[in-house]
């Protein structure tokens, strides 16, 4: 294909509705990209459990929702719900990550300034293996194993990404997070690829923290991990990150990536709140900076500043937040006003 082809060619991205309040919050991120004037074409399309429960099937994602997948630059999920069923599939995220090799789960722990504690910090979580690869089953009527897999391969791969990320970031330290007390063989893999990888990053400094301690200094001094990458395995980063998220003001700020070598999926860190669905209540901004970093990684980047600007500064004047933020307006509300600053900061 000529240069000049490749280089008109429209980046598209597959963004799937979810369930409960996820197409609320879709339609929220695509009005704020849109009114950016975004050149991305976005395709949205339906997955999880409510598509689910009305097909059938082994997945919760169809084989035509698969191909839009695999035929796209990079994909959005919104909030989606997994039946805590043995019989059910499993979830929308684990599902795609694995599917496309997304190793690095990525959240930022970054407070706005009427915060009570100012955090900026990143969570960087091995998205692939661990507790998440689902290999359990049972051995009699009343008990059942679960096999944490975790490999030399996969681990150095996300140990890289975390020294790359503290890097990129400014960062001179990495928290690891491990149980290797307990867990000798499993996070001794862990700890070896951070051994190594350590030789080739000098100039960043790495502190071992085991996962109970760590839960409880999150709470206790959060403040201590400013300027850090907390990195760690699977389903150790999961609750962690979502202990420290507790300190972002809600769940509902908290945005994130998935990333593997050649594509990525993006989605807000909270669940689908079926119970507020429909009601115009929940907090946007999880999914509106979710779309942000999504646009960045598919070449917007002017796009993606602007809306995360406008997102703080809407956020610190407090007078358009949602309920969880201690405010009083709707999803659309706040929505509006995050689409209207990003794109009069555009303009200038």
């Amino acid at each position: 294909m000529p240069l000049d082809l490749v280089q008109l060619a429209k980046k598209t991205a597959a963004i799937i509705r979810g369930d409960g309040t996820g197409p609320e919050l879709v339609e929220a991120m695509i009005k704020v990209l849109r009114a950016c004037d975004t050149k991305i074409e976005l395709i949205p399309c339906d997955a999880g459990s409510e598509w689910w429960q009305k097909e059938g099937g082994s997945s919760y994602i169809s084989p035509e929702v698969w191909k839009l997948l695999e035929d796209s630059d990079a994909c959005f999920k919104g909030p989606t719900t997994t039946i805590p069923n043995p019989n059910a599939p499993s979830s929308v995220a684990v599902s795609i990550r694995q599917k496309f090799e997304l190793f690095a789960n990525i959240r930022p722990i970054k407070t706005y300034k009427n915060a009570e504690r100012q955090l900026n910090f990143i969570c960087v979580r091995e998205a692939t293996e661990g507790l998440y690869a689902g290999i359990e089953f049972g051995i009699s009527d009343d008990s059942a194993i679960a096999i944490r897999k975790i490999t030399t391969k996969c681990c150095e791969r996300i140990v890289k990404k975390g020294f790359q990320v503290a890097n990129y970031s400014g960062f001179k330290k990495i928290f690891a997070i491990t149980k290797r007390n307990i867990l000798k063989k499993t996070d001794g893999i862990f700890w070896t690829a951070v051994e190594k990888t350590q030789k080739e990053f000098k100039n960043i400094e790495v502190e071992e923290y085991y996962v109970d301690n760590m839960t409880q200094q999150l709470v206790k001094n959060p403040e201590r991990f400013n300027n850090s990458v907390l990195l760690s395995t699977n389903l150790f980063m999961d609750i962690v990150s979502e202990c420290a998220s507790g300190h972002v003001g809600s769940i509902g700020n908290v945005y994130s990536g998935n990333y593997g070598d050649d594509y990525a999926m993006f989605e807000p860190a909270h669940g689908s709140a079926p119970k507020y669905a429909g009601k115009d209540k929940v907090n946007p901004v999880a999914t509106i900076l979710s779309g942000s970093w999504m646009v960045e990684y598919l070449g917007e980047k002017d796009t993606s500043k602007a809306i995360f600007k406008a997102t703080e500064d809407i956020i610190n004047e407090n007078k358009y937040v949602t309920y969880d933020l201690g405010g009083k307006a709707t999803l659309s509300q706040m929505t509006n006003q995050i689409a209207t600053k990003a794109a009069r900061l555009l303009r200038k």
